[in-house]
This record gives C-alpha cells, sequence and structure tokens, in this order.
C-alpha cells in the first residue's frame, strides 16, 4: 500500500518551503517510489507567500491512515500567520490527528513553530530556520533546539531549516521511505546538492559523495553502487567510462572528494552492516559484502573513522 502524504498547507505559506519536497516526492514516483500525494488545508483555498491563491484543497482529515507522513510548510512573516485562526486550527488538528506511534511528521523552515504550538516537540531535538531559533526555544523550553542543522529527526518528527532545506528533507525521508537509490536520481533530475556538514544528521553512505554533477563520477558511483561487492578494479571502471585510470582517480578525487578505493570500501562496510542486520554473522556479513573476512571488514570501518 502506497504511504499517505499529506502536505498541510499553513495561511501565507512560502511556496518554495511546499513546492521543492513536493516536487522531489513527485519525481521520487516517476522513478518507482510508490507515494499518494495529498493536500489539504482549513480551508479550500490557500494564498501563498507570494500572494498566489492555490485551490483544490482537500479539508483535514479526520483519521490519518497508518505510516501516514504529514509535510507543512513554512509561512512568510510567520509571527502574523501562526497568530491566524487557520493556523491554530492546524495546530488543534495536529495534537488530535497525529499519533507519534503511527504517523510521521516533517516541519520545514517556520512550521515547526506549528509543531510546537501542538505539543509535539517536548522533550525532543528540533531545528528551524536561523532567525526563528528563539522564537522556537521560548515557545517551549523543554524542546531541545539545535543550531546551525538542515534537518534534525526525534523519533517520529523531523524538523528543518528555512526555505530550501526541506528539499534536503525531502531526499532524506525518499532514501528512508523508498530507496537510497531513487533518493539520488531525484537529486540529480533536480539537480541538486546533497547539503552537509560537521554538525548535519550523517547521510546515509549509498547518498554520501553524491554533491556533484560529472557524469563519468556518477557513472563509476554507480556502478559500483550496484554491486559494491565485485572487485571493481581502477582499470575495469576507467575503461567503462572511457578514460584512463590516471585520468578517473583524478576525477574522483576533485569531484567525490575521496579515492575510488576509499569509496568502494565504504559501500562495502555498509552492504555488510545491511547484512549483519539481517541476521548473518559478522564473518558472513563480511563475505557477502565482498571483504575476504570479517577483520578485513573492521579495518575498513576503523580505517573511515580515522581518516
Amino acid at each position: 500500500m502506497a504511504p499517505e502524504v499529506w502536505f498541510v498547507l499553513p495561511p501565507r505559506f512560502m511556496l518554495l518551503d511546499f513546492a521543492g519536497p513536493a516536487e522531489a516526492l513527485r519525481i521520487a514516483s516517476e522513478f518507482g517510489a510508490d507515494f499518494s500525494l495529498h493536500y489539504a488545508g482549513v480551508a479550500s483555498e490557500v494564498r501563498c507567500s507570494l500572494g498566489l491563491p492555490l485551490g483544490g484543497m482537500a479539508a483535514l482529515p479526520q483519521q490519518l491512515p497508518d505510516d501516514s507522513l504529514i509535510i507543512i510548510p513554512g509561512a512568510d512573516c510567520s509571527a502574523e500567520a501562526y497568530a491566524m485562526p487557520e493556523a491554530r486550527q492546524i495546530a488543534v488538528w495536529l495534537s488530535r490527528c497525529f499519533d507519534p506511534q503511527r504517523h510521521v511528521l516533517a516541519s520545514i523552515c517556520s512550521a515547526a513553530l506549528l509543531a510546537g504550538m501542538a505539543g509535539l516537540l517536548a522533550g525532543r531535538q528540533c531545528t528551524t530556520h536561523h532567525s526563528l531559533i528563539a522564537r522556537l526555544q521560548a515557545s517551549d523550553s523543554s524542546a531541545r533546539v539545535l543550531e546551525n542543522r538542515v534537518f534534525v529527526q526525534d523519533g517520529p518528527v523531523w524538523t528543518s531549516a528555512g526555505i530550501t532545506a526541506g528539499i534536503d528533507l525531502a531526499l532524506q525521508l525518499i532514501s528512508l521511505l523508498a530507496s537510497p537509490a531513487i533518493a539520488r536520481d531525484v537529486a540529480r533530475e533536480m539537480v541538486v546538492y546533497f547539503r552537509r556538514s560537521g554538525q548535519d544528521a550523517q547521510l546515509s553512505p549509498w547518498l554520501a559523495h553524491r554533491n556533484h554533477l560529472h557524469p563519468a563520477v556518477h557513472k563509476v558511483q554507480d556502478l559500483i553502487a550496484a554491486n559494491p561487492q565485485d572487485d571493481w578494479s581502477l582499470p575495469a571502471l576507467a575503461g567503462l567510462v572511457h578514460v584512463s585510470p590516471r585520468h578517473l582517480s583524478r576525477l574522483f578525487r576533485e569531484h567525490a572528494g575521496v579515492s575510488v578505493h576509499d569509496y568502494h570500501l565504504a559501500l562495502r562496510a555498509a552492504l555488510a552492516g545491511q547484512w549483519r542486520t539481517a541476521g548473518l554473522s559478522k564473518e558472513k556479513a563480511a563475505l557477502a559484502a565482498g571483504f575476504s573476512s570479517a577483520r578485513q571488514w573492521q579495518r575498513a570501518m576503523q580505517s573511515a573513522r580515522t581518516g
């Protein structure tokens, strides 16, 4: 059954907060993800930050199916927008209908304030646009508000920073709810980067080092990711993308930021971890991922941590 995704639009919603994640999920469906998208508001027509009306809104559902994902974009002039009756109705609806055991909530930018109004950030780590950090802290002293983060997950509640960070959050949700490969394909289709910093939530190894647009390097990464357990040699990979091994090595470091060898080891380690989670012993998981032994897998992990 397709996951139900509900975009709930507050008054004066930021158009890019809505359109970016919505397009990401729509494109993910074209690449094979099974999402069912819905758009809801307090009224059948909601005006966005540009003053344009968006009609055809569904009513807020009285009940949400299990595994529903609720996405709420932020609003322009949020102090005024969230004082409006429509915003307060959304907060009441959230507090009544959102079940953290059955649903997932993703707020973008100032929508974290709406989640706070609904009491959903109590005791949770969260973030918002940098200009709203103090307001979010003041709204709920029990919320653990983190600064300088693109997005934050605490259980079933996700919060993100401003505007384009909603696309980063959507890509991460696509990775988790569909697959990392589909998230990667969506990012490439949208020509956007996977944004990372030392304080960002760490992205999956399957998505790391893809924040570039070089076609040959992406092709090599696609080949390795499709079969990381294989013994890919630099000359073999170079031949498949029609460059010399020396040139491929230089291109890969320049655009991906790591060597071909280290990228391959990282994906093998991730695959071994997946096999371990599936129930294989350490030795069998390592062998299934292409390592010669569990000891080699352990060395690769230690090298990644120290390198």
